[in-house]
């Protein structure tokens, strides 16, 4: 029989938001968004990921957080009550059962990295990076990789900060997180983009973000556009049903989609505004990715003015943002645990942290101990991966996909008309049809050639 468990809600709308867009906000856009924006045409890339941003992935959200209030559940339940409301099969629940394991394995490896940047905003702490060179910046990033209790410690910390916040339920743990958190999140960014403005590279920097060149633009821009934008607000996850099921009627779902969408690229960009004048200042390429973070920075840090406060200041950065994502992660894990396992929420966040970790592990030892370890090798598109990259690349390029494409058809297609013009407040005005009609058709289009060309590459 169902359990009809009532969950807390939000207290606030302002709650609601920063816990949302903390969701969202993450690691991939303090670094990611803007090289890659950089890499593939500037602002012309900016221009095509706005447009793909709000025609995928804002209906997106739209939709998960309909299915959330409407279903008032975790994921499951919520598919399924509002299954059984269109007179469809209960095995549209299955999409949540996706959405949760989707978010486990996500979990097992973004802990990982998490505790990447935790060691690092110890180490900015207490020692810093004052005066080292590029083989020293490398060798310490490498050794870091190379001990696997370094990387077990940090991990355990990481996924032990989300438990201790998760067990104290929605208004004294999330939202008290989230009204820390962002709030020193945005400030963070701020104070670093003033102080990039005052470095030679800034000019480099915006023009490498801003300037479009349409000469870069190719059919690959426009996938990249949409995975970026596909993965950036958080869809398939779970998480923004489960916040979704918290939302009481005052809330507006159109008006806070829009907001958490513009928040998590204007965050994006802003980042690129502070990182990048240091880099372009300090001579260094751009697009590096993982090693942009960790190696390449950290020697412009020991390296410049007030090095020693802005590492200090951008790792914090990076810590509270995998801190947010990881908890609304685990959110939608404990919620289903509390319905239908029985659970105690404390009980619960302790569990699934304890069994992420020990997963985990597997990822974390990718890195050393089974660094030549290929657990698909026998598949030709997973013959080189680790344990890590074979659980990324299940995780991002299958499960959340496909958990996406079966969410867009499931509310463009199934859910009751008039269930979902009630819980965005909609007529069946144009608003309404352009809403629908993305959902039905251009989003599952995008997530399927993502899917595509995720195999074919």
């Amino acid at each position: 029989m169902e359990n009809l468990k009532v969950h807390e809600t939000w207290s606030s709308r302002p709650a609601f938001l920063l816990s949302a867009i903390g969701f969202a906000v993450g690691l991939g856009n303090i670094w990611r968004f803007p090289y890659v924006a950089g890499e593939n045409g500037g602002g012309a890339f900016v221009l095509i990921y706005l447009v793909v941003l709000f025609c995928i992935g804002a209906p997106l959200v739209a939709a998960e957080l309909l299915i959330g209030r409407r279903g008032d559940l975790s994921p499951i339940g919520s598919m399924q009550r509002l299954a059984r409301e269109a007179g469809a099969s209960s095995a549209w629940g299955g999409v949540g059962v996706l959405a949760l394991v989707a978010t486990f394995l996500i979990l097992t490896f973004y802990s990982v990295v998490a505790g990447w940047a935790a060691d690092y905003l110890w180490r900015s702490v207490f020692g810093g990076f004052a005066g080292i060179d590029a083989a020293q910046s490398r060798e310490r990033f490498d050794t870091l990789l190379a001990t696997p209790w370094r990387l077990a410690l940090w991990q355990a910390v990481m996924l032990g900060l989300a438990v201790m916040i998760i067990r104290r339920g929605v208004s004294k743990g999330i939202e008290k997180a989230a009204l820390v958190l962002m709030p020193m999140l945005f400030l963070i960014l701020i104070v670093m983009a003033l102080y990039g403005m005052t470095l030679e590279g800034f000019g480099d920097a915006a023009a490498f973000l801003f300037v479009p060149d349409f000469s870069r633009v190719t059919a690959q821009t426009f996938l990249i556009a949409i995975g970026q934008a596909f993965f950036s607000v958080g869809v398939a996850m779970g998480g923004m049903i489960t916040y979704g099921a918290y939302m009481p009627d005052r809330i507006k779902i159109p008006s806070s989609t829009i907001i958490i969408a513009s928040a998590d690229t204007l965050v994006a960009l802003v980042a690129g505004l502070a990182i990048f004048p240091i880099v372009f200042t300090s001579g260094l390429a751009p697009a590096e990715g993982t090693g942009l973070v960790f190696q390449s920075l950290p020697l412009a840090f020991g390296n410049m003015a007030y090095g020693g406060v802005i590492a200090v200041a951008f790792f914090l950065l990076l810590v509270a943002a995998a801190l947010t994502s990881m908890v609304a992660n685990l959110e939608p894990l404990v919620s289903w645990a509390e319905e239908h396992g029985g659970m105690k929420r404390p009980g619960a966040a302790l569990a699934f942290g304890l069994a992420i970790f020990g997963v985990g592990i597997a990822s974390t030892l990718s890195f050393n101990v089974l660094s030549d370890f290929h657990p698909l090798g026998v598949l030709p598109i997973f013959e080189e991966m680790t344990i890590y990259g074979a659980t990324e690349f299940i995780a991002s390029n299958l499960l959340l996909p496909i958990g996406a494409l079966l969410t867009a058809v499931f509310v463009g297609w199934i859910v009751k008309r008039e269930a979902a013009q009630d819980e965005l407040e909609l007529s069946g005005g144009a608003l309404f049809g352009t809403w629908l009609f993305l959902l039905r058709f251009v989003a599952p289009l995008g997530i399927l050639l993502l899917i595509v060309f995720a195999f074919i590459g």
